[in-house]
Protein backbone atom coordinates (compact mmCIF):
# COMPACT_ATOMS: atom_id res chain seq x y z
CA UNK A 1 0.00 0.00 0.00
CA UNK A 2 1.32 3.74 -0.71
CA UNK A 3 0.81 5.80 1.80
CA UNK A 4 0.36 9.96 1.46
CA UNK A 5 3.68 12.22 1.95
CA UNK A 6 3.96 14.94 4.30
CA UNK A 7 4.33 18.16 2.45
CA UNK A 8 2.98 20.40 5.65
CA UNK A 9 7.01 22.27 5.75
CA UNK A 10 5.76 24.07 2.96
CA UNK A 11 2.88 25.79 4.80
CA UNK A 12 4.05 29.23 5.00
CA UNK A 13 5.57 29.71 1.62
CA UNK A 14 4.99 32.97 0.16
CA UNK A 15 3.00 33.42 -2.59
CA UNK A 16 0.62 30.22 -1.03
CA UNK A 17 -1.91 30.57 1.39
CA UNK A 18 -1.92 27.62 4.45
CA UNK A 19 -5.69 27.19 2.77
CA UNK A 20 -4.34 26.39 -0.79
CA UNK A 21 -1.40 23.99 0.16
CA UNK A 22 -4.04 21.81 3.17
CA UNK A 23 -6.65 21.80 0.12
CA UNK A 24 -3.96 20.79 -2.39
CA UNK A 25 -2.49 18.12 0.15
CA UNK A 26 -6.37 16.83 0.31
CA UNK A 27 -6.34 16.14 -2.88
CA UNK A 28 -3.39 14.47 -3.60
CA UNK A 29 -3.86 12.25 -0.68
CA UNK A 30 -7.06 11.57 -2.48
CA UNK A 31 -4.82 10.21 -5.71
CA UNK A 32 -2.88 7.46 -3.31
CA UNK A 33 -6.04 6.55 -1.54
CA UNK A 34 -7.37 5.60 -4.80
CA UNK A 35 -4.25 4.42 -6.40
CA UNK A 36 -4.74 1.84 -3.53
CA UNK A 37 -8.02 1.12 -4.20
CA UNK A 38 -7.30 0.56 -8.35
CA UNK A 39 -4.66 -1.49 -6.95
CA UNK A 40 -7.13 -3.64 -4.46
CA UNK A 41 -9.74 -3.64 -7.04
CA UNK A 42 -7.53 -5.36 -9.76
CA UNK A 43 -6.94 -8.25 -7.57
CA UNK A 44 -10.53 -9.62 -7.14
CA UNK A 45 -11.61 -8.11 -10.75
CA UNK A 46 -12.45 -10.64 -13.67
CA UNK A 47 -9.98 -10.19 -16.12
CA UNK A 48 -11.48 -9.13 -19.59
CA UNK A 49 -14.45 -7.57 -17.99
CA UNK A 50 -15.53 -3.55 -18.60
CA UNK A 51 -14.67 -3.25 -15.08
CA UNK A 52 -11.28 -4.13 -15.09
CA UNK A 53 -10.40 -2.69 -18.23
CA UNK A 54 -11.65 0.62 -16.80
CA UNK A 55 -10.07 -0.32 -13.79
CA UNK A 56 -7.13 -0.54 -15.75
CA UNK A 57 -7.38 2.58 -17.52
CA UNK A 58 -7.71 4.64 -14.42
CA UNK A 59 -4.66 3.59 -12.61
CA UNK A 60 -2.53 5.08 -14.93
CA UNK A 61 -4.72 8.46 -13.97
CA UNK A 62 -4.38 7.99 -10.27
CA UNK A 63 -0.88 6.59 -10.22
CA UNK A 64 0.29 9.60 -12.35
CA UNK A 65 -2.02 12.25 -9.88
CA UNK A 66 -0.14 10.95 -6.85
CA UNK A 67 3.54 10.82 -8.43
CA UNK A 68 3.59 14.33 -10.47
CA UNK A 69 2.12 15.91 -7.21
CA UNK A 70 4.89 14.67 -5.06
CA UNK A 71 7.71 15.41 -7.33
CA UNK A 72 5.70 19.05 -7.67
CA UNK A 73 6.05 19.64 -3.68
CA UNK A 74 8.63 17.89 -3.98
CA UNK A 75 10.87 20.41 -6.12
CA UNK A 76 9.93 23.47 -3.58
CA UNK A 77 10.98 24.39 -0.44
CA UNK A 78 10.10 27.80 1.64
CA UNK A 79 12.28 30.63 -0.02
CA UNK A 80 13.27 28.67 -2.96
CA UNK A 81 17.12 27.70 -3.23
CA UNK A 82 19.30 29.05 -6.45
CA UNK A 83 20.38 27.05 -9.19
CA UNK A 84 24.34 26.78 -9.43
CA UNK A 85 25.00 28.67 -12.59
CA UNK A 86 28.40 26.64 -12.78
CA UNK A 87 26.62 23.33 -12.11
CA UNK A 88 26.25 20.62 -14.46
CA UNK A 89 22.11 20.74 -15.09
CA UNK A 90 23.09 25.04 -15.95
CA UNK A 91 25.45 23.86 -18.38
CA UNK A 92 23.05 21.61 -19.75
CA UNK A 93 20.31 23.86 -19.65
CA UNK A 94 22.02 26.29 -21.76
CA UNK A 95 23.65 24.06 -24.06
CA UNK A 96 19.62 22.97 -24.82
CA UNK A 97 18.06 26.20 -25.02
CA UNK A 98 21.43 28.50 -25.57
CA UNK A 99 20.89 30.60 -22.28
CA UNK A 100 19.16 29.58 -18.70
CA UNK A 101 17.39 32.61 -19.37
CA UNK A 102 15.71 31.55 -23.02
CA UNK A 103 15.05 28.31 -20.98
CA UNK A 104 12.78 29.65 -18.53
CA UNK A 105 10.50 32.22 -20.47
CA UNK A 106 9.88 28.76 -22.78
CA UNK A 107 9.40 26.96 -19.07
CA UNK A 108 7.23 29.48 -17.88
CA UNK A 109 5.50 30.25 -21.55
CA UNK A 110 4.44 26.17 -21.33
CA UNK A 111 2.82 26.32 -17.95
CA UNK A 112 1.04 29.83 -19.40
CA UNK A 113 -0.19 27.53 -22.36
CA UNK A 114 -4.26 27.22 -21.74
CA UNK A 115 -5.85 24.39 -20.51
CA UNK A 116 -5.31 22.38 -17.37
CA UNK A 117 -2.22 19.92 -16.99
CA UNK A 118 1.35 20.59 -16.06
CA UNK A 119 4.42 22.37 -17.06
CA UNK A 120 7.73 19.73 -16.73
CA UNK A 121 11.73 19.74 -17.45
CA UNK A 122 12.91 16.38 -18.40
CA UNK A 123 15.36 14.76 -19.83
CA UNK A 124 16.20 12.00 -22.03
CA UNK A 125 18.12 9.13 -20.84
CA UNK A 126 19.61 8.37 -24.27
CA UNK A 127 20.93 11.35 -25.39
CA UNK A 128 20.30 13.81 -22.17
CA UNK A 129 18.52 16.17 -24.11
CA UNK A 130 16.21 18.80 -22.13
CA UNK A 131 12.67 19.34 -23.18
CA UNK A 132 9.90 21.77 -21.57
CA UNK A 133 6.73 19.25 -21.97
CA UNK A 134 2.99 19.88 -21.88
CA UNK A 135 1.50 16.88 -19.82
CA UNK A 136 -2.50 17.39 -20.33
CA UNK A 137 -3.52 14.96 -17.75
CA UNK A 138 -1.66 13.17 -15.43
CA UNK A 139 -1.58 10.31 -17.79
CA UNK A 140 -1.08 11.82 -21.30
CA UNK A 141 1.62 13.57 -22.76
CA UNK A 142 4.51 12.06 -21.47
CA UNK A 143 7.90 11.69 -22.48
CA UNK A 144 8.03 7.91 -22.58
CA UNK A 145 11.58 7.01 -20.46
CA UNK A 146 12.24 10.66 -19.64
CA UNK A 147 13.44 11.28 -16.20
CA UNK A 148 11.42 14.42 -14.40
CA UNK A 149 13.12 16.76 -13.30
CA UNK A 150 10.80 19.69 -12.28
CA UNK A 151 7.78 19.80 -12.19
CA UNK A 152 4.86 22.65 -12.31
CA UNK A 153 1.06 21.50 -11.15
CA UNK A 154 -1.21 24.40 -13.64
CA UNK A 155 -4.75 22.98 -12.81
CA UNK A 156 -6.63 25.54 -11.13
CA UNK A 157 -6.87 23.53 -8.31
CA UNK A 158 -2.96 24.81 -7.51
CA UNK A 159 -4.03 28.28 -7.66
CA UNK A 160 -7.49 29.84 -8.55
CA UNK A 161 -8.43 29.91 -4.57
CA UNK A 162 -5.18 32.41 -4.36
CA UNK A 163 -4.82 33.40 -7.89
CA UNK A 164 -8.01 33.40 -9.46
CA UNK A 165 -6.84 33.49 -13.03
CA UNK A 166 -3.82 35.07 -12.91
CA UNK A 167 -1.92 32.02 -14.10
CA UNK A 168 1.51 34.43 -14.56
CA UNK A 169 1.26 35.33 -10.78
CA UNK A 170 1.28 31.69 -9.67
CA UNK A 171 4.22 30.63 -11.86
CA UNK A 172 5.86 33.70 -10.21
CA UNK A 173 5.40 32.41 -7.06
CA UNK A 174 6.06 29.07 -7.63
CA UNK A 175 9.19 30.26 -9.57
CA UNK A 176 10.50 31.66 -6.18
CA UNK A 177 9.35 28.30 -4.11
CA UNK A 178 11.62 26.05 -6.45
CA UNK A 179 14.26 23.93 -4.65
CA UNK A 180 16.62 23.46 -7.11
CA UNK A 181 18.98 21.57 -5.03
CA UNK A 182 16.36 18.52 -5.74
CA UNK A 183 15.99 19.60 -9.57
CA UNK A 184 19.76 18.91 -9.77
CA UNK A 185 20.11 15.84 -7.17
CA UNK A 186 17.13 14.68 -9.96
CA UNK A 187 19.16 15.55 -13.08
CA UNK A 188 22.22 13.74 -11.18
CA UNK A 189 19.99 10.61 -11.16
CA UNK A 190 19.58 10.90 -7.53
Amino acid sequence: MYEAKNFEALLGTEGFSDVLLRNHFTLYEGYVSNTNKVVELLKTTEVGTPQYNELKRRFGWEWDGMRLHELYFGNMVKGGSALDKKGSLAKKIEEGFGSFEAWEKDFRATGAMRGIGWAILAQDPESGRLFNVWINEHDGGHLAGANILLVMDVFEHAFALDYGIKRADYIASFWNAIDWNIVAKRFAGK
